[in-house]
């Protein structure tokens, strides 16, 4: 369970995010919270294979291919697909990962502690970004 705190620092410290599974559909809730993020100031970089524009910029088909230093990866996949992506933030050297709600992957969560990444699980970016503003 992370503190405020924990939660706290990667708001403070994450400034450009990788969202992967952005849609560009606004009726979906990556395309919501990550709308929320930029209007807050972060930079926002869509990370979904079957996008090629979201929100007027470029969408990458995985994090591999982000040509940026990527501070926080917010999932927004199945948790059967998690630990793929958590790998991939390793492997680009994330300072954070975020599972968002319902997306639950406990092995996955641990490696990425053990990288030494900052990890959420199971928590809505949004909902705690206004919980504790």
């Amino acid at each position: 369970m992370n503190t405020d705190e924990e939660i706290r620092r990667i708001f403070a410290g994450c400034r450009t995010i990788a969202v992967v599974g952005l849609s560009s559909k606004s009726d979906r809730p990556s395309n919501g919270v990550a709308s929320y993020m930029q209007d807050l100031g972060y930079e926002v970089l869509a990370v979904n294979p079957n996008e090629t524009e979201v929100f007027g910029n470029i969408a990458y088909p995985d994090l591999a291919s982000v040509p940026k230093k990527i501070d926080l990866v917010d999932i927004f996949r199945r948790s059967d697909e998690a630990g793929k992506v958590v790998d991939q933030a390793i492997a680009v050297r994330a300072k954070a990962v975020w599972l968002q709600e319902g997306v639950i992957d406990q092995e996955a969560a641990q490696r990425a502690a053990d990288a030494g990444l900052m990890v959420v699980m199971d928590r809505c970016w949004l909902k705690e970004r206004r919980r504790l503003r």
